[in-house]
């Protein structure tokens, strides 16, 4: 189970960038892999979410949630689980670093 205590505040503010979302209403499962996935099935999956993220109007909203509550799972304003990973790998070695 996802850690709850990283996620922010239910604000309708904060929320509404959902509203406007190009996934909105669209099936999750090109967004959330089903257990087993493999390539090259996942990545085509994958390949397919980002397209539909690409032309989104909440494309940054959407990314930026899912890196600070660190969304462990499925493609969150185009970016997959493993790219939030190695986004936060490379903020927690700057900060490490600086």
């Amino acid at each position: 189970m996802a850690d709850v205590s990283r996620l922010p505040w239910a604000i309708n503010d904060h929320w509404d960038w959902q509203l406007h979302a190009a996934c909105r209403g669209m099936n999750s499962e090109v967004f959330f892999h089903p257990d087993g996935e493999r390539d090259p099935r996942r990545s085509e999956r994958v390949a397919a979410a980002a397209s539909i993220c690409a032309g989104c109007p909440v494309r940054e909203p959407c990314r930026d949630w899912a890196r600070r509550v660190e969304e462990p799972y499925g493609v969150w304003g185009g970016e997959s689980e493993q790219e939030r990973r190695e986004h936060l790998a490379r903020a927690r070695h700057h900060d490490r670093s600086a």
